[in-house]
């Protein structure tokens, strides 16, 4: 009681856009007010409607959020059907509860003491049934995608690389030496291997891929795990869905970039000669563990160039991320990234939205070898996308300070009508109805983009 079930659930399942089953209300609905339950028929006959419709709901439940009553968890049938269920317990201090509730209706707030007595006896039992403990919309999010944000999260990777089987280190040189000590102290025993990739995009090449392949010795137990930024976890993660038919992988990025963008949704991918990402596959990983800890070592480009994404994010969630402390920008994003990567896992609708900005983007680095960052592409797309919805560029510009680059604009359009989104090789393209309102599948007139891409290009 007073954990705030409802309001959450509700807010989860707007996300995702599945379906919302609040168990209180649709008792109310069958039956009446809960309040005329306990007076007319007791406690027990409650629970009994109760466990009943619960049990019933969760049997058939799918794509759905479901809120449970605060005593569902003290019958052993519903404790029993929950383990086929993901059970999140929105946890809340019993001061804080006790505050919301005391001077409700409901028939077990009415006394203090007998309330807190309650709440003791019921935390055994929620933390039975619990796969993971949120506070708010977002932490139930996160965990139900599998995604842990926490400082201090690199030293804990023994207990969040699920399973007990060997496990592959996979990063470039330079992030091995920072961070590569820690990971390996944290992995302990099931550490197998060490693998080097190159930095940067270089890594995201077949070549690497089949190199990896070649000196992985794992079994169908074993677990890749990718520490770096977005290149290593792209290549790591395709690696893992091609390696004995897939095999689990865990992403432990270590750029602002890959913290809120693309170490998160199973997305995996390495880039041809003509153009980003064009082989991949979907292989959502076991886990994704996000250390903002880690950023402390983050070169100012590289940390500018992650930038880039927070404000991507925040245009498509309508919420100015890029104002809040980069710790709230890595949980905030993370937490809209994996909402819509659940609800859309194999990227057939809601989450195209991510591509904001991105056929510009991927078209200007594939016109520069891979040489131009990709948080100055994005952050260049991002101006051609707002231009070509009829929003100002203030923020963009203000935030990112974007610059036109020296690129072949024949290349530059090439690739962009290659790029993935494409049908028939006619770009289809993410704009803004508004900040918050984004337009998925949108198809402009050929001049008109072709106008957009050379407004990025310097003459």
């Amino acid at each position: 009681m007073g954990a705030g079930k409802s309001s959450v659930a509700e807010e989860v399942a707007r996300r995702l856009g599945w379906r919302l089953y609040d168990n209180d209300r649709e008792i109310e609905e069958a039956f009446g007010p809960i309040p005329e339950i306990f007076e007319r028929d007791g406690e027990a006959a409650f629970r009994e409607i109760e466990a009943d419709m619960l049990v019933g709901e969760l049997a058939v439940a799918d794509r759905c959020v479901i809120a449970a009553g605060g005593g569902a968890v003290e019958s052993a049938d519903v404790r029993r059907h929950l383990e086929g269920a993901f059970t999140v317990l929105l946890d809340v201090d019993v001061d804080t509860a006790w505050e919301r509730v005391r001077s409700s209706d409901r028939p077990l707030a009415r006394d203090e003491a007998e309330f807190r007595a309650l709440y003791e006896r019921r935390q055994p039992l929620y933390r039975e049934v619990a796969d993971a403990v949120a506070r708010d919309a977002d932490g139930v999010v996160l965990a139900a995608g599998g995604v842990h944000v926490g400082s201090g999260l690199l030293e804990r990777l023994g207990e969040l690389v699920p399973g007990d089987g060997p496990v592959a280190l996979v990063s470039d040189a330079y992030v091995a030496g920072i961070h590569g000590p820690a990971a390996q102290l944290a992995l302990g025993g099931r550490l197998a291997s060490t693998l080097e990739v190159p930095p940067g995009e270089e890594a995201k090449t077949l070549a690497v891929a089949e190199r990896l392949w070649r000196e992985l010795r794992l079994d169908r137990t074993g677990t890749i795990l990718a520490l770096g930024g977005g290149c290593t976890t792209d290549v790591a993660g395709f690696v893992a869905s091609g390696y004995l038919r897939g095999v689990d992988w865990v992403a432990v990025p270590t750029t602002l970039v890959g913290q809120v963008d693309a170490a998160i949704g199973g997305k995996t991918a390495v880039d041809l000669p003509e153009g980003k990402n064009l082989v991949g596959a979907f292989h959502w990983p076991a886990a994704t563990v996000i250390d903002p800890v880690l950023l402390r070592t983050l070169p100012e480009r590289e940390r500018r160039g992650g930038l880039a994404e927070v404000v991507k994010t925040g245009l498509l969630a309508g919420e100015p991320l890029w104002d809040l402390p980069e710790q709230g920008q890595v949980r905030r994003c993370a937490a809209y990234k994996t909402a819509l990567c659940l609800a859309d896992p194999h990227d057939r609708g809601p989450r195209n939205a991510l591509n904001l900005g991105h056929t510009f983007a991927h078209a200007l680095e594939a016109a520069a070898g891979y040489e131009l960052g990709h948080g100055e592409a994005v952050a260049l797309g991002l101006l051609a996308a707002l231009r070509l919805s009829g929003l100002p560029t203030d923020d963009v510009e203000r935030v990112l300070s974007p610059t036109p680059v020296r690129v072949d604009p024949e290349k530059a359009w090439a690739a962009l009508a290659r790029d993935k989104k494409a049908e028939r090789g006619r770009p289809k393209l993410v704009l803004l109805e508004a900040p918050g309102k984004p337009r998925v599948g949108v198809e402009v007139p050929e001049d008109q983009v072709r106008a957009a891409l050379l407004e990025l290009i310097r003459r």
